[in-house]
């Protein structure tokens, strides 16, 4: 899928008008500094009774899906980023988005996230959890808040392992894009042992040092807290986007987002996004 110049393809499905600019906005900012196409896909979804085929008809009833992917392929034209749209049509969200990764050959997925309160059985959404765990490619899930300024500061929780550093390196790429400064952050019990803080240290250089070619502003910091989710939760309002990477269990285990990513997704001040590396071939196996 890759053109000259360009390093892969950024799929962003889209659906909620009032959400899909600041969607994009995400979208433009990782195509810009990844040198990447963003492919805008909206989902139609057709009833069983219907074969796939009925989806144009569908479309024709309901025009304002089109205009959807025109306002969000307008934007990101205006921004100076390579751009397409697709119209898909599937029995279910999830299935569409999967497939169209894999049609795509997607390098990454970036996909908006109300924030509902959790129902039984079921972590981010239904459609969410199964793309979670079904996308081959890298996820970024964003949790969308009010509209704000310019980005500024984005805060990085640091707790080790592979989603962690796609954070990391999703924080850098944002950062870069606004010249915004990047805190990252590690949140410690308070009766850690003197290995346990040598170890938080270890791992905050290590994140940091990811990021010492980036024209950016880098700090790292060290809290104590008994409540690991609440503190980060706290931190949120001093920045203006927090990146969290999912948990850091193998890829197809039940708790692919962690109950810490979770929790701070959902009460965060700022807007968050969760990343979720792609799984290795092994992990996919295993699942």
């Amino acid at each position: 899928m890759d053109t000259t110049g360009q390093n892969g393809t950024l799929l962003v499905p889209v659906a909620n008008p009032e959400t899909v600019e600041r969607l994009l906005d995400t979208a433009i900012d990782v195509a810009r500094g990844r040198s990447m196409r963003i492919l805008v896909v909206h989902v139609v979804e057709v009833p069983p009774q219907l074969p796939l085929s009925a989806g144009d008809s569908l479309i024709e009833e309901h025009g304002e899906e089109e205009r959807l992917l025109d306002d969000a392929v307008e934007q990101a034209t205006a921004a100076g980023v390579t751009v397409e749209s697709r119209m898909r049509y599937a029995r279910d969200v999830a299935t569409g988005i999967v497939g169209a990764v894999d049609v795509h050959d997607a390098d990454a997925l970036l996909v908006g996230w109300r924030g509902r309160p959790r129902r039984r059985d079921v972590v981010l959404g239904s459609f969410l959890d199964r793309i979670l765990g079904e996308a081959p490619c890298d996820v970024f899930v964003k949790r969308i808040r009010s509209p704000t300024g310019d980005i500024t500061s984005i805060l990085v929780p640091v707790a080790g392992g592979p989603h962690g550093e796609l954070a990391v390196g999703l924080a850098g790429t944002i950062a870069s894009q606004h010249e915004a400064a990047v805190q990252l952050l590690y949140i410690q019990q308070p009766s850690a042992s003197e290995s346990a803080q040598e170890d938080a240290v270890v791992l905050l250089e290590e994140a940091s040092s990811r990021l010492e070619d980036l024209d950016i502003r880098v700090e790292s910091t060290v809290l104590q807290s008994e409540h690991v989710a609440g503190k980060i939760t706290d931190e949120t309002a001093n920045h203006d986007l927090t990146i969290l990477g999912a948990t850091r269990e193998p890829f197809l285990r039940r708790m692919l987002v962690g109950s810490v990513a979770e929790g701070v997704g959902r009460t965060a001040v700022s807007s968050v996004i969760l990343a979720r590396r792609a799984p290795t071939q092994s992990e996919s196996e295993s699942g």
